[in-house]
């Protein structure tokens, strides 16, 4: 399933991948350098990911249900938008045409952004909430394959500070008016992190066994999977 992340791949002399919260654990200890994409798939892939972010985010500022909403809502758009634009830089740095590197990967990226939309305007806040959150930490972690240079400014740009805040404080008050909500967001929560793991999973495919590469990339994903909790924990919601 979406198997969309990466095409080819090459063999590099990166250092291994590391916890931005904590270089010392367990996954910083996991060397995936032979797993890495090459330069120019890695961000025409990415590149197209944050625009389906921002146009994400864009529907949802015209759904909005006040000014306010709507005013704050497009400052995170377009922080997703200024994410894209800096990785498309890094294409054309390359004299690279970013329309060309992002093409082999629309039909399946917009597939996936198709299945995490949600029903609502609450679903899709939290579906970009949470897929563009574990998916830049995911990136991030990738960039060490990536030459040295370039990997620099593309976790930057990856980990940019956002406001989250936002989207946070516009689902709170949808859950304080709403009783049924919090479980339905729940449930939706759990289900996106689910087909966003699968998303995961398929950019790291490599010739090695499937017991093998699971058991060199678990201790990243229980990593990535404690900073999903804890997104959720901040809506109050169960992981």
């Amino acid at each position: 399933m979406l198997e969309w992340l990466f095409g080819r791949r090459r063999k590099t002399d990166a250092p291994l991948l590391g916890s931005r919260e904590d270089a010392g654990d367990s996954a910083g200890r996991i060397d995936l350098s032979d797993l890495a994409p090459d330069v120019v798939s890695f961000l025409g892939q990415t590149a197209y990911l944050e625009l389906a972010v921002f146009e994400s985010l864009s529907r949802a500022v015209s759904q909005s249900p006040n000014l306010r909403v709507k005013e704050g809502i497009s400052i995170v758009a377009g922080e997703a938008l200024a994410k894209h634009q800096g990785l498309i830089a890094e294409l054309r740095a390359k004299k690279v045409d970013p329309a060309v590197a992002m093409q082999p990967f629309t039909e399946a990226i917009d597939r996936f952004e198709m299945l995490t939309r949600g029903r609502d305007w609450y679903e899709t806040l939290l579906g970009v909430y949470i897929t563009a959150g574990f998916l830049d930490d995911f990136f991030a972690r990738l960039v060490g394959g990536l030459p040295r240079g370039v990997a620099a400014r593309v976790r930057d740009v990856l980990t940019a500070p956002g406001s989250d805040e936002v989207i946070l404080d516009a689902l709170r008050e949808g859950m304080a008016s709403d009783p049924d909500l919090s479980s339905r967001l729940a449930l939706w929560g759990r289900r996106l992190i689910g087909d966003t793991q699968l998303v995961a999973r398929s950019a790291i495919a490599a010739s090695d066994s499937a017991e093998g590469i699971h058991r060199r990339i678990e201790p990243v994903f229980t990593d990535l999977l404690g900073a999903h909790t804890r997104r959720m924990d901040a809506l109050g919601l169960t992981a």
